[in-house]
């Protein structure tokens, strides 16, 4: 039979044990235990970001990746510009360890014989067997400037001395898509993590005052991120890149793109940050700051973000793949990045045409990292997103 519930105002029962903490128990703890019940909660979210695999295998992923945009000069094996117009639209060339006879002689490519059909008037590359070119290690090759600083002509891998290496074939221009894509991969890259900076920025300041104030200033808020995400993306951004003036630099263009795709995505950050705002502004924790008299600035920035800064990284993380995605699409459409400006999307541009990939399909290789890098971003959200809570 359940006990009678207490007469109003009578002391509720303390259920919790008020006997001192005893030693001898967490000493009869395992290692194992100990660790775990002494751990911090950055530990605990690190232990379960580990146990997520794919999202720690694409965090090492991205930051090499990250790392190698700053030395793509060294890492390219031919320079940004160079061309070779007797190697225009050559497939790419296969890497062989063993000549022809079995021996084995190192990384190595064959030497390319070109001819013109005449029935088609396309170029076929046949293979000499008899040409073996040794690939160099730390070699020089192309004079480039480092970061635009200094001069160098240091590559990690060159062709060999009067060969050509073009492991993953050439242009119309006869330049090679591999140094290419290295190239544009520090453009790619760092245009989404300066928009979602932006993005980061607009969506916890605007999110933030309107959650924590709320009233009037919540609802125009909440108004102007409804017709903003009531627009269709793409036309958006062909519009607002549109009206970039065409003398403009290229550099100012880069930020120009940047500061749009991170004017336009802050709409998802903000709601975020209002919804946890609502939940946490009515906390004793803040109704503490506030008796003390701290400014709502204060009590934003040191009080009620940091409680979900985890939420919003792995919010940031599966953003960045947007901005990607949208600078290509508007590098691929002619109306974002220019040359001499170099990146995923610009190269993708060899390939608008159907005869282009049908006689020339390495010159889609630029949107292959397209892919992993979303890919990458996305799984390393998924396991910031379940490591943010280490007690689930």
């Amino acid at each position: 039979m359940n006990s009678p519930l207490p007469s109003p105002g009578a002391p509720l029962e303390h259920y919790v044990s008020s006997a001192d903490f005893d030693p001898d128990q967490f000493e009869a703890m395992s290692a194992g235990q100990q660790r775990y019940y002494m751990a911090s909660q950055k530990k605990l979210m690190w232990w379960k970001f580990k146990r997520h695999r794919l999202a720690l295998a694409s965090g090492i992923f991205l930051i090499l990746l990250y790392g190698m945009i700053l030395i793509v000069e060294f890492l390219a094996p031919y320079g940004l510009h160079s061309r070779n117009v007797e190697y225009i639209h050559s497939p790419p060339q296969a890497i062989h360890l063993f000549d022809k006879d079995g021996n084995f002689v190192g990384p190595f490519v064959y030497g390319r014989k070109m001819t013109l059909d005449i029935d088609t008037l396309r170029r076929v590359y046949t293979e000499n067997p008899a040409d073996v070119q040794p690939i160099r290690f730390l070699c020089r090759g192309d004079d480039y400037r480092f970061w635009g600083l200094v001069n160098s002509n240091l590559h990690l891998v060159c062709p060999a001395v009067g060969g050509q290496m073009y492991l993953l074939g050439t242009d119309r221009l006869g330049r090679d898509v591999l140094s290419r894509i290295i190239y544009g991969a520090r453009i790619s890259l760092t245009i989404g993590l300066i928009g979602i900076s932006i993005s980061f920025v607009l969506g916890i300041v605007i999110g933030g005052l309107a959650g924590y104030h709320g009233g009037l200033f919540d609802l125009l808020v909440q108004r102007v991120i409804e017709v903003l995400q009531s627009l269709p993306s793409l036309p958006l951004w062909m519009a607002l890149a549109a009206i970039m003036p065409v003398s403009w630099s290229p550099i100012i263009i880069y930020f120009g793109i940047t500061i749009i795709l991170g004017i336009l995505d802050w709409t998802g950050l903000a709601r975020a940050v209002r919804s946890k705002l609502l939940s946490l502004r009515e906390e004793d924790y803040v109704l503490a700051a506030q008796l003390m008299g701290a400014s709502p600035r204060r009590i934003i920035g040191r009080h009620l973000v940091p409680g979900f800064m985890s939420h919003l990284i792995a919010t940031a993380t599966i953003s960045v793949p947007s901005m990607i995605l949208g600078e290509t699409a508007l590098s691929f459409l002619g109306l974002g990045l220019r040359p001499p400006i170099t990146s995923w999307g610009i190269l993708l541009t060899e390939a608008k045409s159907v005869s282009v990939i049908a006689f020339y399909p390495w010159l889609l290789f630029p949107m292959i990292p397209v892919i992993l890098v979303i890919l990458a971003f996305n799984f390393l959200g998924d396991g910031l997103r379940d490591a943010a809570d280490p007690y689930k």
